[in-house]
């Protein structure tokens, strides 16, 4: 059987038990069979820089995470209802890279159950059922949070107790951001609906990647807690120093969150997350409920995520997320100025950016498509946001170098100068 006929009958199997839910990149889907660092190979042994992938933050398959999952599962594994020296040091270690008033964490396995989590304790401290998301958010798989996630579409209906707001932008993006969520607030007040919390990723990924001014968010905050709800800071996609400058990108905003979600990057692909909390709200939570995880925050788990630590620290990892992000932001940029025919706007910071292309957004969101499908024939990988999908999203591993980044800029200069782009986009 040719390596082709193999690929057609595992994309045939693959459709028979799967089924249609789910989805694949690429129209000639990609099948890896190996990581290494910020490389995947496919099946016929071609390399791919990806510059994509955030949960394997640390790097694909990194030799001191797997050496630590190795160790720990020949050991022992089992769950947070035994103690274990591990899962302990491993929430010190964790809480320690935040606000001292973020001083304790509850432990699951995937970013969803972390924002899950944090909806219930936040409906159970504040007595409200009232949530403000952003206008194409993405927070997790769950029935609770699909009705969470405008990004899932049209056909997915947002709860009734939900409020859209844009995502802050341009130089008055705070104030207008504030607006709207005051706005977003008095909208469920007069539906009877008392606010419980204002909810958004810190990057706002799923919107387009909107970090700038630093501090426009701070208002929006505000206005939430004066009405007596909680800020969640979504920091699956942003966090664990990918933003370079700080360890969590909220941090860039100078406010300190009631709440902060973290996802699989933590675990490098291990199924590793976590809820870490202000502990006067944990205490008013577990007073009321508990709160049980088979297999968050497992010994197991916790030496991943120590190793993953150690890795960023030893490495310099959020260092090196500083420096090759701004030569990464300064490149974008230096492309938007080549190809002004395509290119909208660049946004980003650290090892995260997106670069929007002309043109309305449908279209826009069609030459991504053509982008991203040409970029993976040059071998980079590379994803999409925006609300139509009109943005590329660029967000690899932490150990991105700069011979890396030089071959993607490469690669995407030569994407942005075809004809097929320019024809798509009218250019």
């Amino acid at each position: 059987m040719t390596d082709q006929s193999s690929h057609a009958t595992l994309m045939a199997r693959r459709s028979r038990t799967l089924g249609p839910a789910y989805r694949h990149f690429y129209d000639a889907p990609l099948h890896p069979v190996r990581g290494q660092g910020v490389r995947l190979y496919d099946a016929e042994g071609r390399a791919y820089l990806d510059a994509y992938n955030n949960v394997p933050s640390v790097g694909h398959c990194h030799p001191r995470v797997v050496e630590a999952l190795a160790a720990q599962a020949a050991e022992l594994n089992t769950h947070t209802r035994y103690i274990h020296p591990k899962i302990v040091e491993y929430g010190e270690r964790l809480t320690a890279l935040f606000d001292p008033a973020l001083s304790q964490v509850m432990f699951t396995c995937t970013g969803s159950e972390a924002n899950d989590l944090a909806l219930r304790v936040v409906r159970a401290v504040t007595g409200g059922t009232g949530i403000i998301v952003t206008s194409n958010a993405y927070h997790g798989v769950t029935a609770d949070l699909a009705e969470l996630s405008p990004s899932l579409g049209a056909a997915n209906p947002l709860g009734a107790h939900v409020r859209t707001v844009a995502p802050p932008s341009g130089v008055d993006g705070g104030a207008s951001f504030a607006a709207e969520v005051r706005t977003a607030i008095a909208s469920l007040q007069a539906a009877g609906l008392r606010p419980a919390a204002l909810l958004f990723d810190t990057v706002f990924a799923s919107d387009g990647v909107y970090l700038d001014p630093p501090g426009c968010v701070a208002g929006a905050v505000a206005a939430i807690r004066e009405a007596g709800g909680l800020f969640i800071a979504d920091e699956v996609q942003a966090g664990l120093a990918r933003v370079g400058s700080h360890m969590w990108a909220y941090e860039r905003h100078g406010v300190v969150p009631d709440i902060v979600t973290l996802g699989k990057p933590l675990g490098a692909g291990h199924p590793l997350a976590a809820m870490v909390i202000r502990p006067d709200l944990l205490a008013e939570f577990g007073a009321k409920t508990r709160y049980f995880n088979t297999f968050g925050g497992n010994p197991v788990s916790a030496a991943v995520g120590l190793a993953v630590l150690d890795v960023i620290r030893d490495e310099g990892l959020q260092e090196n997320a500083d420096s090759v992000g701004r030569a990464l932001q300064d490149g974008l940029a230096t492309l938007a100025q080549r190809h002004p025919e395509v290119v909208a706007e660049v946004r980003g910071t650290g090892l995260y950016a997106a670069v929007e292309l002309r043109g309305a957004p449908g279209t826009a969101g069609q030459g991504i498509s053509w982008l991203l499908n040409d970029m993976r024939r040059r071998g980079v990988l590379l994803g999409s946001c925006g609300s139509h999908g009109q943005a590329l999203k660029i967000r690899p591993p932490l150990p991105f170098g700069e011979d890396d980044l030089a071959e993607l800029l490469t690669a995407l200069d030569e994407g942005l100068s075809q004809d097929g782009l320019c024809h798509i986009l009218g250019a």
